[in-house]
């Protein structure tokens, strides 16, 4: 996909944050969630279909349900040998989900999960439990945010690489001090 001049794009919203019963919906599907990610930057139909390996009639079903979630917006139209090409985007930068959505984590890892068994690459799967206090979570916190925020864009023709940070207080399951390790896949 062809980047498209910053100047020529709507500003996009920093931060959406997703919380009504529509927009859950449209997380719960796989190829929406695909979609959001490949929406990073903006892309017509076709080549949403292309880079996904998905049929244009269920991209177009999946763009329609993200647009009236408010997920997904029109950037730009052309006309194309008689017919009309339009260029989505997300409408945020970033998501954040209001109060705890078992619904909208299950959709995340779900998708999250179908590009790690689509990587080309050997990517890494860390899970970690450590106790921490809770000015060392507020600290590891603001750390990882800043590390994924900062990370230096490549230029267009680089490949994309996903990164998901979670940082969450454990329920009871690591109560009884046993630390349940990493795992690397």
């Amino acid at each position: 996909m062809e980047p498209l001049q910053t100047r020529d794009l709507p500003p996009a919203d920093e931060l959406l944050e997703v919380d009504s019963a529509v927009q859950f919906k449209a997380l719960s599907h796989p190829l929406r969630q695909r979609l959001l990610f490949a929406l990073a930057r903006r892309a017509t139909m076709s080549q949403l279909a292309t880079a996904l390996g998905a049929q244009k009639g269920n991209v177009a079903h999946h763009l329609r349900v993200l647009r009236d979630a408010g997920m997904v917006r029109v950037v730009e139209t052309r006309q194309v040998r008689g017919g009309t090409e339009q260029y989505y985007q997300r409408t945020a930068r970033r998501m954040t989900f209001a109060g705890h959505q078992s619904a909208a984590t299950a959709a995340m890892f779900g998708a999250v999960a179908e590009e790690l068994d689509e990587s080309t690459g050997e990517p890494l799967l860390l899970l970690r439990h450590v106790r921490l206090t809770e000015a060392q979570a507020k600290r590891l916190r603001a750390e990882l945010e800043r590390l994924v925020e900062t990370a230096e864009e490549a230029g267009a023709d680089e490949p994309v690489h996903g990164v998901l940070v979670a940082l969450y207080p454990q329920g009871d399951l690591g109560a009884g001090g046993t630390d349940l390790g990493s795992a690397r896949e």
